[in-house]
């Protein structure tokens, strides 16, 4: 790496402190500018009473940036003093006082102020060249005025400049303050839909594989008195859902997992339906599936949500229909929506209700309402327990 590219780092450094330190570097400033100044009347001849005021002049230029309008007002006061004594020597420096401020205080200080300053400069200008050119009885007057104004109103234009840019980077910090917050709401606002929806797929994981394992296992306890075989296929029912569970819950937390390479395996959609079906009817549930219409590949959203509220409905029966249930499946491919029902005749409004904080008819409505669609879901007329699902195709924009 070459000289040069180790220094960039250092320039920009200093620059950066430079840049959130301007009291400091006012400060040095002044002090450099009233030491030479000391300096040059020592060496000049006799220090005058002058040199006082000048130095005050100086020494105000400290706080331009940080008390501009109070800094304004102690350079005009103290050029006021050095204007009346019409030396030339001081009269240099005070005019160059005078222009740092009236640059400093039409970019720092209030908009009225800045407008003011050059209004002052300007009218303390003139005077200062009129009374010189009185005294110097020289035809110039004219000339000095017109550069004299020329200057300070260049130096007022750059000042207004300067304003204008630190408001537009004013205006872009805070755009850009508003913009990481909106960013910081968006991420969590992402995260609470994120854990909203793993607790809803590991509600549906977990409760339809320990619903479908309960029933296995109470049914094979009962059936091996009698059956053996019967309590050999419980068993081995039971050992597919805890497996089937197994990888869902693997794949499920995997994805909170900041890997790159690891392989994750397709979400269920409506195609994976039937197999549900079948493995809730080797759980002894009587269980019909009917299809109606020509099927539609619908995204990875919406299939999922379908898959799940079959799924949530089917476990509900499980649980809640009774042990002589049966259940019903209707997938209904619609023109311009799929239409889900799940009914059984089971126990219906006198099934045991749900316990305080249950999320599995909450998260169903939220899958629905997610994809642009709504579920329904209640007691039948008759009896049994019925859920009516509606999933549009395209959602509304």
């Amino acid at each position: 790496m070459s000289q040069a590219s180790e220094d960039i780092p250092r320039v920009e450094a200093t620059y950066q402190w430079l840049r959130l330190h301007p009291f400091e570097v006012d400060s040095a400033a002044a002090a450099l500018a009233a030491l030479a100044m000391l300096f040059i009347a020592l060496v000049g001849g006799p220090v005058t009473i002058s040199w006082l005021p000048t130095i005050v002049m100086v020494g105000a230029l400290a706080w331009r940036r940080r008390r501009p309008l109070r800094s304004a007002l102690a350079v005009a006061a103290a050029g006021f003093v050095v204007m009346l004594s019409a030396e030339s020597m001081y009269l240099l420096v005070a005019t160059l006082a005078v222009f740092c401020s009236l640059y400093a205080v039409t970019a720092y200080g209030p908009r009225w102020a800045g407008w003011t300053g050059a209004v002052i400069a300007w009218l303390a200008g003139g005077v200062t060249m009129s009374f010189q050119g009185i005294i110097s009885g020289g035809a110039d007057t004219p000339f000095a005025l017109t550069f004299t104004a020329t200057v300070l109103f260049g130096i007022w234009a750059l000042g207004r400049m300067r304003r204008l840019r630190l408001r537009d980077e004013a205006r872009l910090e805070e755009r850009a303050r508003l913009l990481e917050s909106e960013a910081e709401q968006q991420a969590q606002l992402a995260a609470t839909a994120e854990r909203a929806r793993i607790a809803r797929e590991m509600h549906d994981v977990v409760a339809h594989s320990l619903s479908v394992t309960i029933s296995q296992a109470d049914g094979g306890r009962y059936a091996a008195q009698h059956n053996p075989e019967a309590a050999i296929t419980a068993l081995e029912t039971i050992s597919a859902t805890g497996r089937q569970a197994l990888a869902d819950m693997r794949a499920l937390l995997g994805v909170l997992r900041d890997d790159s390479t690891q392989q994750l395996t397709p979400q269920p959609d409506t195609e994976a339906i039937k197999d549900l079906v079948d493995q809730v009817r080797g759980s002894g549930l009587t269980v019909t599936l009917e299809v109606l219409g020509e099927p539609v590949v619908l995204p990875a959203g919406p299939g999922l949500a379908a898959y799940r509220i079959v799924q949530e409905s089917l476990t509900n029966v499980l649980k809640h229909a009774g042990p002589s249930a049966e259940a019903r499946v209707r997938l209904m491919w619609l023109s311009e929506a799929l239409e889900i029902r799940v009914e059984d005749d089971g126990r219906g409004a006198a099934a045991t209700p749900a316990t305080p904080g249950s999320q599995g008819l909450i998260g169903m409505r939220e899958r629905a309402t997610l994809y642009g669609g709504q579920l329904e879901a209640g007691p039948r007329q008759g009896g049994g327990f019925g859920v009516r699902a509606y999933l549009p195709y395209r959602q509304n924009s």
